[in-house]
Parts: C-alpha cells; structure tokens; sequence
C-alpha cells in the first residue's frame, strides 16, 4: 500500500523500522521541526527525522498541517493510508479525508481509557496494573475513532514510565504491522469504542511533577514512577529543588509527624519521610544543577538531619 507516515519521538521510531523491515515503505515521512534542545539549546532533529534519514526515506517537516499547499503535496503522493504514531498535534479534516483506507493511528492505551496526551505517564501514576496499545481509525475526536487490535501489557510494581513506554514501543510495531497486512487484505475490523467507560489522559503539567506529602505513600511511590525519566518528580528541600527518581516503602509514622517530615537519614537506606499514610524511602535522589546519585551517596556529601521538612 502506498503510504504515508507520521511521527515525532522516540515512541514512534520501533513502528517506523518495523515498516521498512516488512517492506512496508512510507512514500514520505512527516514529522515536527527541529527544536532546541539539551542545556546548549542546539536544534536538533527529531527521533522520527533522525531514523527516516538513516533509512533513506524522505523526510517532510512542516511548520503547521495547515501549511499552504501541505495538503495537494500529500494528495500527489497518492496515500491509501497515513500511518500516525505520536506525531503530536490534531490532524485537520482535510488530511483525515485524504486516504481512502483512512488515517490509522497507534494509541498507547487500552483504549476507550486513558484518551489523551499523556497514557503512559497517566496510567504509571495511577498505579494501573495493565495498558496496551491500540491501533484504530482516526476521526475528529480525541481518541474516539472505531479500534481495530489491541494488545494488552501487564505493568510491573516496579515499573517506571520508561520501562512501559520501551514496552509498549515494541508492542505497538508489532501490532502495526499485524494492522496494516489485515487492512490490505481488507480484513480490518472496525470496532466502535464504548464511549461510556472511557477516561482522559491530559497532557502533564508542572503541578504533576510535585510531590504532595499529605497524600498516601503508594500514590506517592506512583507519582515518583511515572515521572522516571521524565520529567521527574520533584520536591522543595529548603530553597533548592530536590528531584526523587527512586523511592520504596518504608514503615508506620509515628504519632506527631508531618508529612514531608524526614524521619531518617541513612547511607544504607537513603532518607525515610513521612507521608500522609505510612513512611517511604528516597532511594534516589538529584539536587537542581546536580545529577541523580544513590541517596546513600547524596548524603555523604549534603547531610539532611532528621526533622526536616520537604515541602
């Protein structure tokens, strides 16, 4: 089939080698600009640029969809279908309209749940046990369109957000693959999403990144793993920034204690501080302008005395 791919991050660089792999061969690739980035802000191209290139394939990169004339460049391509994967801005009518198999897209949840911007990290955070990956039919909605496979992915105890994104990554080149060889045998199933059990994955915020003492400490452990490795989870530890990559659980608080109160400070263990229910301990840790270190080690350097509040 001839198609059309479009992509951004690294998410999306396992569908794309997976395509050329099975001899699937986009006629263009589509992705964002080059953007600034790392302490340099140097422009650096995209994970999905970087891979198309190394594979010789032709890379695009408008500013906008509705960029003048995007849309008649694409339409002498002649696409049966557009293969999106993370490309990271809403498709307009007139490119959903364009491919006469439709615009297939892959969703890194079990969808109708977790609809959105943000499925791994929203589903890390809130402690779910499973996730996968979906492949279905764009529409105008966000997420709303018929599926057409799922795959499901058990989610460890211990699993970061970066475990489950690598995860899900391999998964769903997988299941493009099985999508695309059912579409061309047009086999593909069109399977309407139950809109009623459906929930919302917004795009993540600097208010997620901050740990909130009061709460329990398994919703704080959640937090710290779907912030692991990016953005990171972070604290206040008097006027410096304090970023937990790592915690497990700790014990009972006792009677008196706030929540943020450090408890204990261990080269051992790295420090226990109190919750809104139960104790956990930073295993961890990466002060602003520093790099994350064991927290055994950051307190052979940066002694934090039991009593102190993070906040």
């Amino acid at each position: 089939m001839r198609m059309i791919f479009m992509g951004t991050p690294d998410f999306a660089v396992p569908s794309l080698k997976a395509l050329v792999r099975v001899g699937h061969l986009p006629i263009a690739v589509i992705t964002q600009p080059d953007r600034p980035r790392g302490r340099g802000k140097h422009f650096q191209p995209t994970p999905i640029k970087a891979a198309a290139l190394a594979m010789d394939l032709p890379v695009w990169q408008p500013a906008t969809l509705k960029e003048p004339g995007l849309v008649d460049r694409m339409r002498t391509c002649q696409p049966e279908v557009i293969v999106v994967v993370a490309y990271g801005k809403i498709l307009p009518p007139a490119v959903l309209g364009l491919p006469p198999r439709g615009c297939i897209n892959v969703h890194a949840s079990l969808l109708p749940r977790y609809r959105g911007a943000a499925p791994i990290h929203r589903a890390v955070m809130e402690g779910t046990l499973e996730t996968g990956i979906t492949t279905m039919y764009m529409d105008r909605g966000m997420d709303t369109g018929d599926m057409i496979l799922q795959r499901p992915l058990a989610i460890r105890p211990d699993d970061t957000v970066g475990d489950v994104h690598d995860h899900l990554a391999g998964l769903g080149a997988d299941l493009l693959v099985e999508t695309l060889d059912l579409l061309a045998r047009g086999e593909a199933p069109r399977l309407p999403q139950k809109n009623q059990q459906s929930t919302y994955a917004p795009p993540l915020t600097r208010d997620d990144e901050m740990i909130r003492w009061d709460r329990p400490a398994r919703e704080i452990i959640n937090q710290i793993r779907g912030m692991n490795p990016w953005p990171g989870a972070r604290t206040n530890w008097g006027e410096r920034v304090l970023k937990i990559w790592h915690a497990e659980l700790g014990g009972q608080v006792p009677a008196g204690v706030m929540p943020g109160e450090v408890l204990k400070a261990s080269i051992d263990r790295g420090l226990l501080v109190a919750t809104g229910e139960e104790s956990i301990w930073l295993t961890e840790v990466q002060v602003q302008g520093g790099r994350p270190l064991p927290a055994a080690d950051f307190l052979r350097g940066r002694p934090i005395p039991p009593g102190t509040i993070l906040s």
